[in-house]
């Protein structure tokens, strides 16, 4: 099971991914938003909708996925990566988290979600955070 990275930005994803796609050569990625989500806070204004949610990238064989930060999330240089475990075994993922988590803090427990069955977040005692997705497919479906 390989660890993948996810970088995050303070609402200029999309520019950013598009860019790295003329770099390496890759074609444009598929973007989700934050408007797009299935039952998204009414309360979420145009721009906020328009950031990016996720896109994934293939970048020289490798799988690098991307994100702005929700609306409201402060961005701090420094905290705008994560590495992720992806992985078709739910007991694996729960067994890994909760290591993890041993000193650490969670920001998001476990939980189905509407893009994974078990999906959660966490930043580990050394302060490296960490997320957690149920997959079925290919990396980082």
């Amino acid at each position: 099971m390989p660890i993948e990275v996810y970088v995050f930005f303070n609402g200029n994803c999309r520019e950013a991914v598009e860019f790295y796609a003329e770099v390496f050569g890759t074609e444009k990625p598929k973007i989700m938003t934050y408007g797009e989500m299935p039952n998204p806070d009414p309360g979420l204004s145009e721009e906020a909708g328009s950031r990016v949610l996720h896109t994934l990238m293939n970048i020289s064989g490798s799988s690098v996925m991307f994100s702005d930060f929700p609306p409201g999330m402060p961005y701090t240089a420094g905290n705008n990566f994560s590495l992720v475990i992806v992985s078709p075994d739910v007991e694996e993922i729960k067994t890994l988290f909760n290591r993890l988590k041993e000193g650490g803090s969670v920001s998001m427990e476990l939980q189905e979600t509407f893009w994974s069955k078990c999906y959660g977040m966490l930043t580990d005692r050394f302060g490296i955070g960490w997320q957690f997705s149920h997959y079925l497919g290919g990396t980082g479906e």
